[in-house]
């Protein structure tokens, strides 16, 4: 029998120190007691156990056995896309299990700062909220600091994505996660824009199609659920330049309590929280700790 509501993280190897960060939060912050999914590949189950401990804080499945829950994606297709391409779609088909009408799908390298409940996440009547918003907050703090291309990229993205399904009007976000996500809403992109098309969330989701716009789109699109539009419920740090902007400003976790349930630090710049040998040379990783030493300087002009 479905749960009405859980809590899901797709992993792997490399992130198992942050998704043991994140579960020490989900424990002291769960006031609920929401179910927690852990899911990773079949090869690092041995590896996450070892470090997490705690059996019982979670459920763990198999990234496979999600893949394998949709009969019309090819055997092992995770193993011929790429690592980032393969996590959206595999957190992305995490209802075909079956597990939770509705699911709060989050990332290894978030943590809970304040205690949360099933009532921020789903209405009254059972439905869950949308993240949708226009990140005009973000746009302009990147233009302030001279990143006008990261505006310019997002709009193109958005605007790919929403003429796959026809729309036009202002663009949306579903981003950052955690995403609160509908089974039904991804059970109408399947069946009303993907089987009449002979293809899978596989051959949908690229780089140009990411997996929060897709959702946003079909929900848009198909009315699967009522709309109930919040805003983000974390504050991300999609870049250091923007973690030291902010931090400057006073921003600090105690802070953000009051407007926000959790924090994301991105794992593309917190290498130290990496499980395991370290991916990159050691003179690569001297010449990041030079770039972000100048990106600090520069959050001061």
């Amino acid at each position: 029998m479905s749960r009405d509501f859980v809590l899901y993280c797709k992993s792997y190897q490399r992130d198992l120190l942050r998704v043991k960060r994140l579960l020490e939060s989900v424990q002291k912050h769960n006031v609920d007691a929401i179910p927690f999914y852990i899911s990773t590949p079949e090869s690092d189950r041995e590896a996450l156990f070892a470090l997490v401990g705690d059996k019982q804080s979670f459920h763990w499945v198999s990234d496979e056995s999600i893949v394998r829950a949709n009969p019309r994606a090819p055997k092992d297709i995770q193993k011929m896309r790429s690592g980032g391409l393969a996590q959206q779609v595999i957190k992305s088909e995490f209802w075909r299990l079956g597990l939770a009408n509705n699911y709060l799908c989050i990332d290894s390298d978030s943590i809970f700062i304040r205690d949360f409940s099933k009532s921020d996440f789903l209405a009254p009547d059972g439905d869950p909220y949308t993240v949708l918003h226009q990140n005009k907050e973000f746009f302009q703090m990147a233009t302030n600091q001279g990143h006008q291309r990261v505006e310019s990229e997002l709009r193109t993205e958005s605007e790919t994505v929403k003429s796959l399904f026809d729309r036009e009007g202002p663009n949306y976000y579903c981003a950052p996660s955690p995403f609160i996500w509908s089974a039904k809403v991804w059970e109408s992109l399947d069946r009303q824009y993907l089987e009449p098309k002979g293809m899978t969330l596989w051959d949908l989701v690229t780089p140009k199609h990411p997996e929060s716009l897709v959702y946003g789109e079909a929900l848009l699109k198909y009315q699967a659920i009522p709309l109930r539009m919040i805003e983000p419920l974390f504050r991300i740090y999609h870049y250091d330049w923007q973690y030291y902007v902010s931090r400057r400003i006073g921003e600090t976790e105690l802070k953000l309590r009051q407007n926000f349930m959790g924090v994301i630090y991105q794992s593309a710049w917190e290498a130290e929280m990496d499980f395991g040998a370290p991916a990159k040379s050691l003179p690569s990783r001297a010449l990041r700790r030079v770039k972000r030493l100048l990106r600090l300087l520069q959050s001061y002009f």
